[in-house]
């Protein structure tokens, strides 16, 4: 096997390096296929015809934290679920020149106004993240009195711009008796990163919002008036792998007869990866508060435990279960939440299983 592999590699034109310096790692092994300038597109002497990424491309090049990068690396190609053709350079580098050559590649990005992906954490399902994606959400959250599905469809531009679209779908019982279906209130926001360091593992983005009236109050699916909302939002990386999202804002009705409303929420969690470079586990808990702004108005506070999974070989799908628990007003109902999140920048939903 390690022949085999051993000559694939040296089809491409590889010659075995044991250095410390990650260019000349990256140039011995890897600049045959992927370009001395990162750029892809095979060498004349190449061998292989494939069609490398470009690593210059920042859009490509940033939203992946580095345990993508040495996974594929390592294990190659079709352990991510991309090309097999990508030969497993763990069987003949240490990991330590494997992690200098990564850390070469991510440099031929030069525009550091876009955010790296060790900043791109896991999603907890009420708190909004920070980092901007390109990626799809089918949400479910069910309780003894009514079943919503919400899909959420985000799209970045740049480095540091998000649209996104909310579209709900709400089932409940009605207080006629019985049950009813229908649209919710649409949704439609916009996303800017305002800061972020992979230095400090800090980012902070600000996102503006208008809920539109689509939903029918009288049956329970919309709130009667147009909504604008700000929200502010920021993460931090903290020791041993954890992290701490937060989210806080508030929303103004455009009909003063409808109460306006504050909220913040907080998502604690950490990912866990059993088997190296294998499936990774996030577990989190959020703490979700709001409150209206109405004289004699409670504050609402709820606790949600979850673990988020990825699914695909290529981690771009993943899935969410959950439980959302009151903690004041114990007379509102435990509801279930369970999501999965196609991430549309790293491919096909079907591709990279």
């Amino acid at each position: 096997m390690r022949i085999a592999v051993a000559l694939l590699v040296l089809a491409c034109g590889a010659r075995w390096a044991r250095a410390s310096d990650g260019r000349t790692i990256y140039q011995s092994n890897c600049a045959a296929c992927h370009g001395a300038d990162g750029r892809g597109g095979p060498s004349l002497e190449a061998s292989v015809p494939v069609q490398p990424p470009d690593f210059t491309d920042c859009k490509f090049a940033t939203p992946e934290p580095d345990a993508d990068w040495l996974a594929t690396t390592h294990l190659g190609g079709n352990a991510r679920g991309f090309d097999r053709r990508m030969p497993a350079f763990g069987v003949v580098l240490r990991d330590d020149e494997i992690r200098a050559a990564v850390e070469y590649m991510r440099r031929f990005c030069t525009d550091r106004s876009w955010p790296r992906g060790e900043l791109n954490l896991a999603r907890p399902f009420f708190t909004e993240k920070a980092f901007p994606e390109d990626e799809a959400v089918i949400q479910e959250s069910a309780s003894r009195s009514e079943l919503t599905s919400e899909l959420f469809y985000e799209r970045r531009f740049g480095a540091r711009w998000q649209v996104e679209l909310i579209a709900p779908v709400i089932y409940s019982e009605q207080m006629t008796g019985g049950w009813a279906g229908g649209i919710g209130d649409l949704a439609f926001a916009v996303k800017r990163v305002l800061y972020a360091s992979l230095d400090t593992g800090s980012i902070v983005s600000a996102a503006a919002e208008v809920v539109t009236p689509t939903g029918r109050a009288d049956r329970g699916f919309g709130g009667g008036t147009m909504v604008f909302e700000g929200t502010m939002m920021a993460a931090q990386l903290l020791p041993h792998r954890a992290f701490v999202q937060a989210q806080v804002g508030g929303g103004v009705a455009y009909d003063r007869a409808f109460p306006d409303e504050v909220f913040a929420r907080v998502a604690l969690g950490a990912p866990v990866v059993p088997v190296r470079f294998g499936r990774t586990f996030s577990p989190m808990v959020e703490v979700i508060a709001a409150r209206e702004l109405d004289s004699g108005a409670a504050t609402e506070v709820d606790v949600a435990p979850e673990l988020q999974i990825t699914l695909s070989t290529r981690q771009h799908v993943r899935a969410l279960v959950g439980v959302q628990v009151p903690v004041t007003e114990r007379s509102r109902d435990t509801a279930g939440l369970v999501y999965v999140l196609w991430d549309i920048a790293d491919g096909g939903l079907l591709e990279g299983w």
